[in-house]
């Protein structure tokens, strides 16, 4: 069976970024095969309305074949302890949602091109931690890139 991969909205967006582009698209390339199930949330669906068409209708495009779940009450709750606990701006509330989303799913990978909130050490060193302390499993959280099988899939 597939690993499932919990999919932000700048993965989405990322399929038009010039930066991000080769990458999104080869990764939505890998889930078209197989090789990853690709898991989106309510939280995506929300932030997604305010994009340009083409980003929401690629959305909808990876929602037809994507798993979609909700935050829990656990999650919001999780997310608030990961501010907390990591000393995090409010700012960041919504993307600490997306990880606690994934982590109270039981998702083993998120990934996202939010390297200043997601995919950053320093804060994967706080969800990481609060995770353990409260007996949940460790989310992956990667680039698109890093989860490729191979360069040329």
């Amino acid at each position: 069976m597939a690993k499932a991969v919990y999919v932000d909205n700048s993965v989405i967006g990322g399929y038009y970024d010039p930066e991000f582009a080769t990458y999104s698209r080869r990764l939505f390339r890998e889930f078209r095969l197989g090789l990853y199930t690709p898991v989106v949330s309510t939280i995506t669906e929300t932030e997604i309305t305010e994009a340009p068409s083409k980003v929401r209708e690629t959305y909808i495009e990876l929602r037809e074949i994507a798993q979609v779940i909700e935050p829990t009450e656990e999650a919001f709750e999780l997310a608030d302890r990961y501010l907390v606990e990591g000393g995090l701006t409010k700012r960041m509330r919504t993307d600490c949602l997306h990880v606690a989303t994934a982590t109270v799913h039981r998702i083993p990978l998120l990934t996202s091109w939010n390297f200043r909130d997601i995919v950053n050490v320093n804060k994967i060193a706080v969800f990481h931690s609060v995770n353990i302390k409260l007996g949940h499993i460790l989310v992956e959280i990667r680039s698109p890139r890093e989860l490729l099988h191979e360069e040329d899939v």
